[in-house]
């Protein structure tokens, strides 16, 4: 099932206090990007975060789950109303996360 595309405006929108977030379809999803880097998606309208160290000491009792079959599982999103914790959570886990690849030239 697509999500929604007011709800990913809405994400977004939440997540504004940490800078420009940008989102991509991919295959009827959303891609979630800051930055350049790739930091999380939504899938079947549910928000997952990348795991990492900062993700899991900010979320330590979030759900984890698969945002699609045979991908790894992630940090499911359920709380969105808090623009301050979200800011904090976005920029410390993409801090965390490796520069995007550049893209070769055609």
């Amino acid at each position: 099932m697509a999500s929604s595309h007011d709800l990913v405006i809405y994400v977004c929108e939440q997540m504004s206090l940490a800078g420009s977030i940008t989102y991509k379809k991919m295959f009827g999803e959303y891609g979630l990007y800051y930055g350049g880097k790739l930091f999380g998606s939504i899938c079947d309208n549910q928000v997952f975060i990348k795991p990492t160290a900062a993700a899991e000491r900010l979320l330590p009792t979030a759900q984890r789950q698969p945002p699609y079959d045979g991908a790894k599982a992630q940090i499911v999103l359920e709380d969105l109303d808090d623009k301050e914790f979200l800011a904090e959570l976005i920029t410390s886990t993409c801090a965390e996360l490796p520069p995007p690849k550049p893209k070769k030239t055609k």
